[in-house]
């Protein structure tokens, strides 16, 4: 299983960015795919994450209302499209999948990572 991630890059505070996520070695629709971010000097956190048929998803309360996961099962892809980004939204993420259908917010639960993609968000 490979994860590409993209998408990152430097906005100002009140700006969007939207990241992808490639997928490519099973059975895409299978999977949940989550995606998570880590901050200089802090651990990895759960950001959102998303069944394997999109029909359930969530987010860790600080990212509610401003963030949206989704996943395009014919392309492969999953989305994080992130409005009115704050200065402590800046950290790099990461896409990642597990072995189950369901959504899952532990990091201990996904097996595949992705390489990550820096956002950085200026005030």
């Amino acid at each position: 299983v490979q994860l590409q991630a993209s998408g990152g890059g430097s906005v100002q505070a009140g700006g969007s960015l939207r990241l992808s996520c490639a997928a490519s070695g099973r059975t895409f629709s299978n999977y949940n795919m989550g995606w998570f971010r880590q901050a200089p000097g802090k651990e990895r956190e759960f950001v959102a994450t998303i069944s394997g048929g999109g029909v359930n998803a969530y987010y860790r309360d600080s990212v509610k209302g401003r963030f949206t996961i989704s996943r395009d099962n014919a392309k492969n892809t999953a989305y994080l499209q992130m409005n009115s980004l704050k200065p402590e939204d800046t950290a790099v993420y990461y896409c990642a999948t597990s072995n189950m259908r369901w959504a899952s917010i532990r990091l201990n639960n996904y097996t595949y990572w992705g390489q990550g993609t820096l956002v950085t968000v200026s005030s």
